[in-house]
């Protein structure tokens, strides 16, 4: 079988495919004034045929995971038709999703029964006002019975995950909030250190801090670093063998980083993208039109792995072709 290798030994089982733009909230870090079209780019998101063109032809790459995100995956109305057609017509072994739940209480039994394999939610305050203040939505509660609905279902594979903001939940007392929602909860609750993206310069400078607070705050309180496996995110995980679920963090400014990277990205638009803050990056949706391109396609990727860089720069304000984190599936 093929594989995916880049010119540094790193392996690549793990794909972040977003098949919409589109959000639904106006998050203050991501789309503060709601999804607006990219200027310039008229093109459409991919059919569900290609997406089911692309999935297959990663399948024979030893791609096992894939990731669907957004913008908000589920604003389209063929989700579940591209969800279904991915479990039963490909041989990825785990499809997962990352959401904002807007819906969640209301779809919590229709993705159960669709074997997805993996849901991320994103929760960035546990407070009913901070988290309408953050998305313009007051649907805090609705998430939360969403998350139980699943639970009482027997759904496993639960995360949330929260953006770290100066001043709103970068606090000992925030850091508790959670630790007590995740106490008797088997559910995976992840810091993500906020990062500057093409538009939020003046929004990072004001709100950024650094993730190591919060990993200060899980080693005085004695959570305990788990390893991780092949086909996982770039969370470090942490246990306490007083708690049911997990804390972890995602910390793209620790030294590092980039080191373990085992994911790739394809653009709601058909775009392989070789890292979320590179300037890398090729169209590859013109050999998604016919089942015959498959070969073409796999070569066509494989070739870009030897464009792939050691690292990011993050660290100095380069923020790649990225303008936000919604249009590269965050």
């Amino acid at each position: 079988m093929k594989t995916l290798t880049d010119t540094f030994g790193r392996k690549f089982p793990y794909i972040r495919m977003s098949i919409t733009d589109v959000c639904n909230y106006k998050c203050t870090y991501c789309l503060p004034e709601g999804y607006k079209k990219i200027p310039g780019d008229t093109r459409s998101f991919m059919t569900g045929e290609e997406i089911s063109r692309l999935t297959k032809a990663l399948s024979e790459l030893g791609v096992c995971k894939i990731r669907l995100t957004g913008g908000e995956p589920t604003v389209r109305k063929d989700f579940f038709d591209i969800l279904k057609n991915m479990k039963q017509n490909s041989n990825i072994s785990k499809i997962t999703m990352t959401t904002n739940g807007y819906q969640l209480d209301k779809i919590a039994e229709r993705l159960n029964e669709s074997g997805l394999d993996g849901i991320n939610i994103s929760i960035d305050s546990l407070n009913r006002d901070t988290f309408k203040k953050l998305t313009g939505h007051d649907r805090l509660l609705q998430i939360l019975e969403g998350i139980k609905i699943l639970q009482n279902l027997n759904f496993k594979n639960i995360k949330v995950n929260a953006v770290l903001l100066k001043g709103i939940n970068d606090t000992y007392e925030e850091f508790e909030k959670f630790g007590n929602f995740i106490k008797n909860n088997k559910i995976d609750f992840r810091f993500i250190e906020l990062m500057q993206t093409g538009d939020n310069l003046n929004f990072f400078k004001k709100n950024h801090v650094s993730s190591k607070i919060f990993k200060d705050y899980l080693e005085e309180n004695e959570w305990v670093y788990q390893t991780y496996g092949k086909d996982a995110g770039p969370s470090l995980n942490y246990i306490h063998p007083e708690y049911d679920g997990k804390f972890g963090l995602i910390a793209p400014y620790s030294k590092g980083f980039c080191e373990t990277c085992n994911r790739l990205r394809i653009t709601s638009r058909g775009d392989l993208r070789l890292c979320l803050f590179g300037n890398t990056g090729i169209s590859i949706r013109h050999l998604l039109q016919n089942d015959n391109q498959k070969d073409e396609l796999v070569d066509l990727i494989i070739k870009q792995l030897h464009l792939k860089k050691e690292s990011h720069h993050l660290e100095i304000g380069e923020t790649g072709v990225t303008p936000n984190l919604s249009s590269t599936g965050g």
